[in-house]
């Protein structure tokens, strides 16, 4: 455990989610040029992310029941290959957009089989208090990928073309294929690895069992609220928003988009250290995370007219929290469950966020093309992405996120009176602990 060995198939199964981030958030460096290669309308461009997204999350209980079942390194194969076929018919597509969205929802199949896969295997290789750690450089250095799809995918997009943007990611997804088989393993040489799941039937229960536990659905409305914002905005309508609606350049919108994942990388860190200082407040976390997201969101959209480019940058900054924010919700899983039912209860926690996500991302767009055909019916024919149109389009995210807070609040008073029942440990309010530990001081 810990060992050189156990961070080499760390580093080799991280780079393959890299991989898979960089195809997952390619569309959103696209989207743009995706509208004028397919010719469609905003709500249709939505259809491309969202067919990804849903089937992202339809198959994350059912790849997490598989792993629980046949272990983590087939899966993460399987998924570098399906990744690398997915974006080759996205390269070949245009301009049928029907060929497209079949490529992107095989990127969807592929990415849904990377993540918990990686989180799944951390157990067979890490002990201690260094496994929250790793967990949250997991998901940080994952992003790194939609630094690669910002910067080097969209140079080859904006200069060679569509076709080899997309046929070039899909043969860095052939190159994952290759490391995983060669590197990964899912538990040490001589050791069992993780406990196997002896039928599905009985993985079947253990799903059950896994969602009737509070602490489970804490973990999955932790995801839901934390990184929905940032994914819509990464995935598809930020760099829309920031180009059509926010008057920056395209260079400018990659930056804000790396900036981004350079702030998940920093934040990260700090994150995992507190979760493991405070293990009984990481529901405060991910509130104070949401509610920091919440009100730059309000102060952008409130902004008289288009708003000032350093307060875009402050919410971009905020955004990027979101992203490691959202781990907190794969502590959850691991705490209040069983090592044998790890995979499906990550899989049920990773659904939070991409469900929220897949949600926004088509009501934004729905809401766009109202928006714009109510402008031209009376005589305000403003661009598709302009500013007025995005402000009424991005509100749809606090009736969204609103439904997770409420459902974390709920599952989170539920989690603390079954560790109160069970294991006698009472969690009272954070202001009444911070209360006491003053009165202590004071005391000394």
């Amino acid at each position: 455990m810990n060992s050189k060995r156990a961070w080499l198939v760390w580093g080799a199964a991280v780079f393959a989610y890299v991989v898979a981030v960089l195809q997952r958030s390619s569309l959103g460096v696209a989207g743009v040029d995706a509208q004028h290669v397919f010719d469609i309308s905003a709500s249709t461009l939505s259809t491309l992310a969202v067919a990804q997204i849903v089937v992202y999350a339809a198959l994350q209980i059912p790849v997490g029941v598989m792993l629980d079942r046949v272990g983590p390194r087939a899966l993460q194969v399987v998924g570098a290959a399906v990744l690398a076929l997915g974006q080759t018919v996205v390269g070949v597509s245009p301009p049928h957009l029907g060929l497209a969205i079949l490529g992107r929802m095989l990127v969807g199949a592929g990415d849904a089989l990377t993540f918990i896969s990686v989180i799944r295997l951390l157990p067979s290789w890490f002990r201690g208090p260094i496994l929250p750690q790793v967990s949250q450089w997991t998901g940080n250095i994952g992003q790194v990928g939609q630094i690669l799809s910002a910067v080097p995918f969209a140079v080859v997009l904006h200069s060679r073309g569509w076709s080899p943007a997309f046929l070039s990611a899909a043969a860095v997804a052939v190159l994952s294929v290759i490391v995983l088989l060669g590197v990964v393993r899912n538990a040490p040489a001589g050791q069992v690895g993780q406990p196997v799941v002896s039928s599905w039937a009985t993985a079947g229960r253990q799903l059950v069992e896994s969602v009737k536990r509070p602490g489970t659905r804490l973990g999955f409305w932790s995801h839901y609220v934390t990184q929905s914002s940032g994914t819509t905005f990464s995935l598809l309508w930020g760099v829309p928003a920031l180009v059509g609606g926010l008057e920056f350049s395209r260079g400018e919108a990659s930056g804000l988009l790396a900036l981004l994942v350079i702030t998940g990388v920093v934040a990260g860190p700090i994150l995992g250290l507190l979760s493991a200082r405070f293990p009984l407040r990481r529901s405060n976390l991910v509130l104070g995370i949401v509610s920091i997201i919440g009100l730059v969101w309000t102060a952008v959209l409130a902004w008289p007219g288009v708003p000032p480019h350093w307060l875009v940058i402050v919410l971009v900054v905020v955004l990027g929290a979101g992203g490691p924010g959202s781990l907190i919700g794969f502590d959850f899983a691991r705490t209040f469950n069983p090592l044998r039912s790890l995979g499906v209860a990550n899989g049920i926690v990773n659904v939070g966020g991409f469900l929220a996500s897949f949600v926004m991302m088509f009501l934004i767009g729905v809401v766009l093309d109202a928006v714009h055909s109510h402008g031209v019916a009376v005589g305000d024919p403003s661009p598709l992405f302009s500013w007025s149109g995005f402000r009424i389009a991005f509100l749809v995210q606090y009736v969204v996120i609103g439904l997770g807070v409420a459902g974390l609040v709920v599952d989170r008073r539920r989690t603390r009176l079954q560790m109160h029942l069970e294991e006698g440990i009472e969690v009272g309010p954070v202001w009444v602990a911070l209360s006491r530990r003053m009165r202590a001081r004071a005391g000394r």
